[in-house]
């Protein structure tokens, strides 16, 4: 079963802009897939505008958030995994939501469910 994070990330990502608000995502810096500009991690996480005047090429995608931005006049190429995210939200009143980093475990398939077997019987 697919992950539901990248669809929430997209869909509040949505209701935030629809509601000229601007984006926020608070990432964890430490995943190792992450491309995120050093000088601004701060206690191991950063907090990106994803504003869209301030972003370009935005991709919210089912693996990761990816964007073109400056930093400090320096273009650069964002790189969020999903499983880094550890929240979106609007920065002018707070709301949205902050995920479980326990739950990434979303990945893992169903367990199978077989169908009952049927007490019905061919007669003929």
């Amino acid at each position: 079963m697919t992950s539901l994070k990248p669809y929430l990330l997209r869909s509040i990502y949505e209701w935030i802009i629809d509601n000229n608000l601007t984006p926020h995502l608070l990432v964890d810096a430490s995943h190792p897939h992450a491309v995120l500009p050093e000088d601004y991690i701060d206690d191991g996480k950063i907090v990106l505008n994803m504003r869209p005047e301030a972003i370009q090429s935005l991709s919210l995608g089912n693996t990761t958030v990816e964007f073109n931005t400056r930093f400090n006049g320096q273009s650069m190429h964002i790189i969020a995994p999903v499983p880094a995210v550890l929240a979106i939200y609007a920065k002018e009143n707070g709301k949205g939501m902050v995920f479980d980093q326990e739950d990434e475990d979303d990945n893992e398939p169903p367990p199978e469910n077989k169908p009952p077997r049927s007490h019905l019987r061919v007669v003929k």
